[in-house]
């Protein structure tokens, strides 16, 4: 990279691993995009298809594309490598299977360079949570590279996956306020089988066994920057986001899992959360949540939980009732699906 590159204004980085199928998709929509002048960043993850050989085609011809390769090492090492590399004022971090809207940058750019923020919360679905926002996946942030660099020891833990970039998110989010919002922006994801966070689900062991190191990491986090009680109410929140709901109440598993991980995230809770956590910020947290910390194992909280989630769709029914009356089919439809995602109908 020249000194030319000093005036790139976002550097957007996509690790590779086996993505043949979607990666020139990936690459074009970000060469379509509004804003300029920018640079993709392309760190392939020891590919074993042809993702290679389509990454070096769009170098040869795009000046503001770079390949690098690596030994298979993981998705985390890719990224912290991309980081390294980059010379924009900004940063984003895209999956190779997805692609963005051509507007994507431009407007996420224009948010965080305006007020000098540290970072831009993207799409409606993360921007409508804000300010209980306890992590973000990689397509919902865009980063103000200085600021990465002055917290150069939170980088994405390596061999961690899934859950990286929430641990990743989720200190960088305790060390700053300055967050824009960008609802406009528009991520196109893309579904498929061998997606992350659909193997994740599957694999069960795997993922149980990196819980323990999660807790670790933000132990060691929480501690080094005495952050307490000032973030208490944040790390509860990724506690009640990532292991309970995403992984206790959504992964598939046996009796003996659903305890083990229960007394694993109700320890965590209790010796590292619950001393500092205000009663005021306790009554923050989601219902099932609170249930959950006050319940003596799974199962007595199951037995709670079920008769709330009843009662909460109960009321559901009653509101999709009520919504005949809302004479203007828009706006009917806009409160049928906000009670669909409220009640979980």
């Amino acid at each position: 990279m020249d000194t030319a590159s000093l005036s790139i204004k976002v550097s957007v980085i996509i690790p590779v691993y086996n993505a043949a199928d979607f990666i020139q998709e990936t690459i074009q929509s970000v060469l379509d995009q509004q804003l300029k002048p920018i640079e993709i960043i392309l760190v392939d993850d020891g590919s074993t298809d042809n993702s290679a050989e389509l990454c070096k085609a769009y170098t040869s011809g795009n000046e503001n594309v770079y390949y690098y390769h690596q030994e298979n090492a993981g998705v985390s090492v890719a990224r912290n490598k991309g980081l390294l590399m980059a010379q924009g004022a900004y940063v984003y971090f895209l999956d190779s299977d997805d692609s963005i809207d051509a507007s994507f940058l431009s407007s996420s750019y224009e948010q965080l360079s305006h007020n000098q923020e540290d970072l831009v919360i993207i799409g409606e679905a993360y921007t409508k949570r804000f300010p209980q926002v306890m992590a973000l996946p990689t397509c919902a942030a865009m980063w103000r590279k200085e600021f990465l660099q002055q917290h150069g020891g939170i980088q994405f833990p390596e061999g961690i996956q899934p859950c990286e970039d929430g641990l990743f998110s989720h200190q960088l989010l305790a060390m700053t306020n300055k967050i824009a919002l960008n609802s406009a922006g528009i991520y196109h994801y893309r579904q498929h089988e061998k997606q992350n966070h659909i193997r994740s689900l599957v694999e069960v062991d795997s993922v149980l066994a990196q819980i323990p190191i999660w807790f670790d990491i933000l132990r060691n986090f929480y501690n080094k920057h005495k952050l307490m009680p000032k973030k208490a109410l944040h790390l509860a929140l990724f506690l009640e986001h990532e292991p309970f709901e995403f992984r206790l109440l959504k992964m598939q598993l046996t009796l003996a899992q659903q305890e083990s991980l229960t007394q694993l995230i109700k320890k965590f809770y209790q010796e590292q959360v619950q001393p500092y956590l205000t009663k005021e910020d306790f009554n923050r947290l989601s219902k099932p949540f609170q249930l959950f910390v006050q319940s003596s194992n799974f199962e007595n909280f199951q037995k709670y939980y079920l008769q709330y989630l009843n009662g909460l769709r109960t009321r559901g029914k009653v509101y999709m009732l009520l919504a005949r009356l809302i004479m203007l089919p828009k706006k009917r439809r806009k409160f049928r699906k906000q009670i669909i995602e409220k009640y979980k109908l």
